[in-house]
């Protein structure tokens, strides 16, 4: 999972593409951190997205760095915990002006049963799951 962590991390904006109803819906993103042994997104609970993902956990992003992409399949689970909440903002102080551990709008999504695919103009595809 630290491959995937530091490919997504350095591409810095990765795509997550979630579905609502039966319509497709991709929106950039760029936070992605690993607490606990697993792998972290944020969002916000008003958005969009956090019904979308309530709705359907089944989630996907995809990322692009050079000549190689990754593509992470997964379900995406909210942890409610402050410590989660904490420890994703600390990681990204630039979000405390807009969201606090304690707030009830704020969240934190890991993924559950991932599947990881690097992929490259110049070599065959690499798959990591966790």
């Amino acid at each position: 999972m630290q491959r995937v962590y530091d490919f997504i991390k350095n591409a810095e904006v990765y795509y997550l593409a979630t579905v609502d109803g039966d319509q497709p819906r991709v929106r950039p993103f760029g936070t992605i951190h690993i607490f606990e042994g697993k792998l972290y997104i944020q969002t916000g609970k008003s958005k969009d997205v956090s019904k979308q993902l309530a709705a359907n956990p089944k989630a996907e992003i995809c990322a692009f760095k050079g000549t190689d992409w990754i593509r992470v399949a997964g379900e995406l689970v909210d942890d409610d915990r402050v410590e989660a909440k904490a420890s994703m903002l600390d990681a990204y102080p630039n979000l405390k002006d807009r969201y606090d551990a304690n707030d009830p709008n704020t969240q934190v999504l890991y993924f559950k049963n991932a599947t990881a695919t690097i992929s490259s103009f110049m070599k065959g595809p690499e798959v990591i799951t966790f």
